[in-house]
C-alpha cells in the first residue's frame, strides 16, 4: 500500500503565552514549532498500515509525507522521515498565502502524480482548526472518505473498516482504496490500527513512535525534494482570508466574599446575572 501523508508544522500550542499581535496579525518571532498532532497521528498510522506489527522495521509499503511551507519545513519532514516515512516532498510556500481549499486542490495535482492507494490526515490543524482540507480532497479526487477515524482495519488493502465514536456509539464505515481518511487522536491507541499483515492481537505502545539517532541519521539520506506551488495548481488564489487578529481583553481580578450571602448579593446588584 502506498500513502499519501500530507503534514503541516505549526506553532507550540504551549507557546501561546508568547503570542503577539502587531499590526493586527499574529507575530510568530520566538514561537517553537512542532508537527500539528493530529498530522503526527496520521503518519504514524500511515507506518503501522504498511509495516507487520512484529517487525515494523521491514516497510511492506510506501509512505510518503508532504508539507506546504518555506525552507524550515523541511526539519519537520526529516523528523517523520526518520519515523520511518520513506520519501518527503516540500510545497514551497508560505502560511499566509494558503487555505484549506488551495490546499486540497494542489494534493489533488501530487495525488495525481504519485497515484497513493491511500491520502491519510490529521482531523484539523491546532492553529484554524478549520477542518477542511481532507473533504475537500476527496470531493475533487471523487473519491469516497472517512473522517475522524479512532479505529482502522485494513481489509487485504484493498478496503478500510473506518470506525469513529459518535453520540452514543460507535460508527463504523468501509471505503474502498483509493480512499481519503482523516484521523483522531484515538486512532494511535494500542489497538487503533490493525495491518492486514499484522496479528489480530498485536498491541502498540500507546502513541507516536520516537526516532532513534542512528534513524536520525540516516534520514538525512532519504528523498526530500522542493516542488514549487504553481507547478501544483494554475490559480493560487485562496477563498478564504483574515482581517485581523487581536487579543482578548484584559480581565479585572477577582474579589473574595466572606459569604454565600454576600456573593449572592453582589451577583444580583454588580454582577446583574440573578
Amino acid at each position: 500500500m502506498k500513502i499519501l501523508v500530507p503534514l503541516k508544522r505549526v506553532a507550540d500550542p504551549d507557546n501561546a503565552n508568547k503570542i503577539k499581535i502587531v499590526g493586527g496579525k499574529v507575530d510568530t518571532t520566538g514561537l517553537e514549532f512542532k508537527p500539528n498532532p493530529f498530522d503526527e497521528y496520521a503518519v504514524e498510522t500511515a507506518l503501522r498500515l504498511t509495516e507487520n506489527g512484529a517487525n515494523p522495521k521491514a516497510r511492506l509499503g510506501e509512505v510518503v509525507v508532504v508539507s506546504f511551507g518555506p525552507k524550515d519545513v523541511e526539519q519537520t519532514l526529516r523528523a517523520a522521515l526518520a519515523t520511518g516515512a520513506d520519501r518527503a516532498i516540500r510545497v514551497d510556500s508560505t502560511d499566509d498565502a494558503l487555505d484549506g481549499d488551495l490546499v486540497a486542490r494542489a494534493l489533488k495535482t501530487l495525488v495525481a502524480r504519485e497515484n497513493p492507494d491511500l491520502v491519510l490526515l490529521g482531523k484539523q490543524q491546532v492553529e484554524g482548526d478549520s477542518n477542511q482540507v481532507a473533504q475537500l480532497l476527496a470531493e475533487y479526487l471523487d473519491w469516497p472518505q472517512a473522517t475522524f477515524a479512532g479505529q482502522i482495519k485494513s481489509e487485504a488493502d484493498k478496503a478500510l473498516l473506518v470506525s469513529r465514536e459518535v453520540d452514543g456509539g460507535t460508527l463504523n464505515l468501509r471505503v474502498t482504496l483509493p480512499a481519503v481518511v482523516s484521523v483522531d487522536l484515538r486512532i494511535v491507541a494500542p489497538h487503533g490500527v490493525k495491518a492486514a499483515q499484522t496479528a489480530e492481537t498485536h498491541a502498540y505502545p500507546e502513541g507516536v513512535r520516537f526516532a532513534a539517532l542512528m534513524a536520525i541519521m540516516a534520514a538525512k539520506k532519504k528523498s526530500l525534494v522542493e516542488v514549487k506551488l504553481n507547478e501544483l495548481v494554475s490559480d493560487p488564489s485562496v477563498k478564504v482570508t483574515y482581517g485581523a487578529s487581536e487579543l482578548p481583553p484584559g480581565r479585572k481580578a477577582g474579589i473574595k466574599v466572606k459569604s454565600v450571602g454576600e456573593l449572592v448579593e453582589k451577583l444580583k446588584t454588580e454582577a446583574k446575572v440573578l
